[in-house]
């Protein structure tokens, strides 16, 4: 028979099973230490800055340049196979240094270690390190103090624990000793504590049931540690592309190889020229101007308070399609705030300001002040936490002690209500601490004017009240006025507030309950969503990015705060964890597109639903700054923390974090990564237009019969220098402001999409006919051979610096100062012309690089019918933007249309 679990077994079954009413004897505490180990988290070996090094080599692109360094190699052709070698080593250095720090290992779990609890052993009170206990400990906890492992509750005095970060849920939750049923959600089990959370109030003893890895906490960090960290869209488009180079690399190889022996050539010469056929068929430079794009990125995110855990996430936060975000601590403030006050017999009473602040305003009538400032101070004298002004170390106001009563102390505030005079002038004498079962506490002031004050669930306080204030009046709580002030907190809850009622009566005894109250009031209360976070939501569905709130909180809390920030729009669902416990994966499948709140979801349950939106082929980014966010931050394709309200879990566990907490601050993320994106692929279109030209340029000469128009070494030197001046520098190009506008980009997307591809063919036309012009040109002309090849090399080099200006916009002309922006590629153009002036002129050089000075005629005939690159791309955006204009004035023709056809409609 299965043992039910330990909130399902009555307390002191389970402490005289695990030890007794003194706790465990010193020794049976060491023996079962010995047993099963301390209250920590096993170590995983964090990977070494070697491993991060090798890691940056395992792409196909970077797999040919080595195939192809080693057949230099084997060809004695070490120059060329130095340069190779070089390029890879420095994308990889670049690369394993960006990545050093993206280390998700469980650290913040173990510092669980440091902490120091007070156990009963042998009777006797001791304080001892967390990573000490065992199961059968007892353990003795007050207001403040942190939950070393998870325990059994056996006594408990007002007990409130912030479970925020393990379960999401933002509203303390009162603890009992009282056996639950089995299956209770973990947010529910009001008889557990939980390693890792916090108490708020209370005092309490407890017997250690779970410690180290076996407790909750324990398992998140086993789904952490086992979540599978998914290839980044740009790694899995890199790969596919690599796959595509290798595959056209090999018969190419073959091709060049069988025309080298239909003309007799060496097989020395034949091997050598179909390297340099591979060679110019790899794009060289795009590793590392990957790279560079990558870390430009990090660089300027870090700018906007984004920290960058992983450089790959760069990019795949520009592809995102669903944002899966933590709502309690993300998307609203972690502060609960009164905004909704009723007045008996007279109706609601809007109250503005959001957080501890004390900064708004009470909405109410002049004849309904005065019942609105009895109803405030009442509340505020039955409250135990406390306002924290800003100082040294925030300048935000802070709450001490349970955040639902802060906020009675902030609508007090709000009141321009000092509430340590209210404190001063009627000091609490006694009190009936909050109990769970009646879901009601009680206190008695004194001073000049003493009472007694109530507050809790309207339910618990209707039975002890006879009378209700109107106006400031006293007048009786007949059955219809009890009526009334249950479809107020009705409608209240219908909008997510959490309600309670303020009672007050005349002093007396507390041994029980006062009777014979006066109903004050309604306070509505929600932790409000952060002011920015609305425009943010608005922004990303203008992207097509879908947002989705996933909260341990209840479903109808959830969905009130996403019609409010438009997450969850007509038509749109709520889950709760229970219902989707009973999915399988195909009935998931088919709910994803309609459910924008999960919610009461566990750990397990989070994680599901992140491989379920990947598996569908979704590009999820999962915010969240608590415990139980960790397996999701770890599993999605971009996990991203929160970095001042988060955990230290979660931000170990994510690949991004988010400095300043604001939700907004990720939708700069995604543009920053679409333009590290957009970038990359206009590398690509340089890169791949000349590769592509290179390789018709040296087969059509290799075919018609004629010598070599390029050298092995030149094309090398094109491939990484000339190449690799103006490319690293292109990747550098800022926004182009149309980022936000469009779509994502599919998973599946290739690198290489059609249109880019019609594009990459007209310009490596172009290429061709400018080079292969000037080669059989110089041939014609009798030109020698070295001097042939120095032309060649040179209208090649040319017509790459104009393809440069050609590929920073599908659709702007390059004609305009816009290039001026960015300082980096006219540096790297600069930079390229000078270099390529001292191989060709140099005499040092001339020998390393076959080259020979040409007349200064040449070379301005040479960069004029190179221009011819720049004209004909110049073309086809003119004809583009014209076609586009086009578009929009007939779809702005056909909206006037049906505007006019609905007017009339209307009219008729």
């Amino acid at each position: 028979m299965t043992r039910p679990p330990w909130h399902a077994r009555p307390a002191e079954e389970i402490l005289a099973e695990l030890s007794g009413p003194g706790g465990l004897s010193p020794e049976a505490a060491a023996r079962r230490l010995a047993e099963l180990g301390p209250n920590a988290l096993p170590e995983a070996p964090p990977r070494t800055w070697l491993a991060v090094f090798v890691r940056q080599f395992l792409s196909p692109l970077i797999y040919l340049l080595l195939v192809a360094a080693g057949l230099a190699i084997a060809l004695g052709e070490f120059g060329d196979a130095v340069v190779i070698i070089a390029v890879v080593c420095t994308n990889a250095a670049v690369g394993a240094y960006q990545e050093s720090r993206a280390e998700r290992s469980l650290s913040a779990l173990r510092r669980l270690s440091e902490l120091t609890t007070r156990v009963i052993r042998g009777g006797v009170e001791l304080a001892l390190p967390a990573r000490a206990l065992v199961p059968g400990d007892v353990i003795a906890l007050a207001a403040g103090d942190a939950v070393p492992a998870d325990a059994r509750v056996l006594e408990v005095a007002s007990v409130q624990v912030s479970e925020a970060a393990l379960t999401g849920e933002s509203v303390p939750v009162d603890k009992s000793a009282d056996a639950q049923a089995a299956d209770t959600v973990l947010a529910d089990r009001r008889s557990m504590l939980f390693a890792g959370t916090l108490l708020l109030s209370g005092r309490t003893r407890a017997v250690v049931v779970e410690t180290g890895a076996r407790t909750e906490v324990g398992h998140i960090a086993k789904l952490t540690a086992g979540a599978r960290e998914p290839a980044t869209p740009l790694e899995q488009r890199i790969a596919r592309f690599g796959r595509l180079v290798a595959i056209a690399a090999l018969p190419l190889f073959a091709l060049v190889v069988a025309i080298g022996l239909l003309r007799g050539m060496p097989i020395s010469d034949i091997v050598l020229v179909a390297v340099s056929q591979v060679v110019g068929m790899v794009p060289e430079g795009l590793p590392i101007a990957m790279t560079v794009a990558l870390a430009v990125g990090v660089q300027r995110l870090a700018a906007h308070r984004t920290i960058v855990r992983r450089i790959s996430a760069v990019e795949t936060l520009g592809s995102i399609s669903v944002i899966c975000s933590d709502k309690t601590g993300t998307l609203t403030m972690n502060q609960m705030t009164v905004t909704r006050l009723h007045l008996p017999g007279r109706g609601d009473v809007a109250v503005t300001g959001v957080g501890h602040a004390p900064v708004g305003e009470v909405q109410c009538a002049e004849d309904e002040v005065a019942d609105v400032r009895a109803l405030a101070r009442a509340a505020a004298l039955c409250s135990d936490a406390a306002l924290l002004p800003p100082g040294p170390e925030t300048s935000e106001w802070r709450a001490a002690g349970d955040p639902t009563e802060a906020a009675l102390l902030t609508l007090a505030g709000k009141l321009h209500m000092d509430t340590a005079t209210l404190a001063a002038e009627a000091p609490r004498e006694a009190e009936l601490a909050f109990d769970p079962m009646v879901r009601r506490m009680a206190i008695r002031h004194g001073g000049a004017a003493p009472g007694v004050v109530v507050k809790g669930a309207l339910e618990a306080l209707l039975p002890l009240c006879s009378h209700q204030t109107v106006r400031g009046v006293r007048v009786a709580l007949d059955d219809a006025a009890r009526a009334a002030l249950l479809a107020a907190e009705a409608r209240l809850a219908g909008q997510a507030l959490r309600v309670l009622a303020i009672a007050a009566g005349p002093p007396g005894p507390l041994g029980d309950w006062p009777t014979g109250l006066t109903m004050l009031g309604l306070c509505g209360q929600l932790d409000p969503p952060r002011p920015e976070v609305k425009a943010a939501v608005a922004a990303c569905r203008a992207a097509g990015i879908r947002p989705i709130m996933i909260t341990g909180d209840h479903a109808s809390t959830g969905m009130a705060v996403a019609r409010e920030l438009d997450i969850a729009r007509p038509g749109d669902v709520a889950v709760e964890g229970r219902e989707l416990a009973s999915w399988d994966a195909a009935q998931l499948g088919r709910e994803l597109p309609r459910v924008a709140v999960f919610a009461r979801v566990e750990p397990a349950q989070k994680l599901r639903l992140v491989e379920a939106l990947q598996a569908v082929g979704e590009v999820v980014a999962m915010t969240g700054d608590g415990v139980n966010d960790a397996p999701a931050l770890a599993q999605a394709d971009v996990g991203v923390a929160m970095g001042r309200g988060g955990t230290e879990v979660a931000k170990q566990a994510s690949q991004v974090v988010i400095a300043d907490d604001h939700f907004e601050t990720i939708v700069q993320a995604v543009e920053q990564g679409r333009i590290v994106y957009r970038n990359l692929k206009k590398a690509l279109l340089l890169l791949v237009s000349t590769s592509l030209a290179e390789i018709v340029i040296l087969l059509a000469a290799m075919l018609l019969g004629y010598p070599p128009p390029l050298a092995a070494v030149q094309i090398l030197w094109n491939n990484v220098v000339t190449e690799g001046a103006i490319t690293v520098n292109l990747v550098m190009e800022p926004g182009e402001g149309d980022e936000m506008q469009v779509a994502p980009v599919p998973r599946r997307e290739p690198l290489l999409t059609r249109a880019l591809g019609l594009r990459t063919l007209l310009m490596s036309s172009t290429i061709t006919l400018v080079v292969l012009g000037t080669y059989f040109g110089h041939v014609a002309a009798g030109f020698s051979a070295a001097h042939t090849q120095t032309a060649t090399f040179t209208v090649l080099a040319v017509c790459e610096w104009y393809n440069v200006l050609n590929c920073r916009s599908a659709t702007r002309s390059a004609l305009d100062l816009s290039v001026l922006r960015n300082r980096w590629l006219m540096g790297g153009l600069l930079v390229g012309n000078l270099l390529h002036a001292a191989v060709v002129f140099v005499p040092p050089l001339n020998r390393i690089f076959r080259t020979v000075a040409m007349p200064w005629w040449e070379v301005l005939l040479i960069g004029g019918s190179a221009s011819l690159v720049l004209w004909v791309e110049e073309l086809r955006k003119l004809l583009l933007r014209r076609r586009l204009r086009a578009q929009a004035r007939r779809g702005q023709t056909r909206a006037s249309g049906a505007a006019s056809s609905a007017l009339g409609a209307g009219s008729a």
